[in-house]
């Protein structure tokens, strides 16, 4: 398979459903904020249940894999790139 691009709400829609497996929850519980900062590069914030969780760059490829296996079956760990677009924000770059 070639390469995949996964847009700014396929990150938010896997952040959800990874957030929602781990707080045993419903996807559509959750609200994301995705974020980018030149010195502490991409993050996330999620929010459910009056409650909030800063996500790393490490969580974030983590629910990435989750969403290209159980999603859109593909390989989880072929490489994953996170991009900040000027026009799309933010990106991943898949394989």
């Amino acid at each position: 398979m070639g390469k995949l691009t996964l847009l700014e709400q396929d990150i938010i829609n896997a952040l959800c459903v990874y957030i929602a497996r781990k707080k045993q929850i419903k996807p559509e519980e959750v609200e994301i904020e995705l974020m980018y900062d030149d010195d502490y590069g991409f993050s996330a914030e999620a929010y459910w249940n009056d409650r909030k969780q800063v996500l790393v760059m490490v969580n974030m490829i983590e629910a990435i894999r989750l969403w290209l296996e159980e999603y859109l079956n593909r390989d989880p760990y072929t490489g994953i790139e996170l991009v900040l677009d000027d026009n799309e924000g933010i990106i991943a770059h898949i394989g």
